[in-house]
């Protein structure tokens, strides 16, 4: 059995915020700053410090076990091999990557090459 994968099909932003946005992909906090993931459409310009557009998401649609090591390893030595920049966020049993816009394409072809099956969200 392959392992599967599936691309979202809206656009995000990565954020530096004054806040948190409950219906965000993901906040994360700390001591430092408020990072939100936010589908660009989603956004309110006042809260917004810092931001970085087009972003899309994979998320790995499998169980990791907490404690797995390695498992974004080759995925992402494979993605530096083609110059693709990535963002990751783990959660507590799968991890979720996010690539620009324009380099969708070719992460798909790795992931492909690596054993994934992509489905769209």
């Amino acid at each position: 059995m392959k392992p599967e994968a599936y691309v979202w099909k809206e656009k995000f932003s990565i954020i530096k915020s004054k806040k948190v946005y409950p219906n965000a992909f993901a906040n994360i906090t700390d001591k430092n700053e408020i990072t939100v993931i936010a589908q660009e459409c989603e956004l309110e310009k006042g809260d917004i410090l810092g931001i970085d557009k087009g972003w899309r998401i994979i998320t790995f649609d499998t169980l990791l076990p907490f404690g797995m090591v390695g498992f974004l390893a080759p995925i992402a030595a494979a993605l530096a091999n083609e110059k693709v920049s990535i963002f990751v966020i783990s959660a507590f049993s799968t991890d979720h990557l996010l690539v620009k816009e324009d380099n969708l394409a070719k992460t798909k072809n790795v992931l492909k090459e690596l054993g994934f099956t992509l489905n769209n969200k």
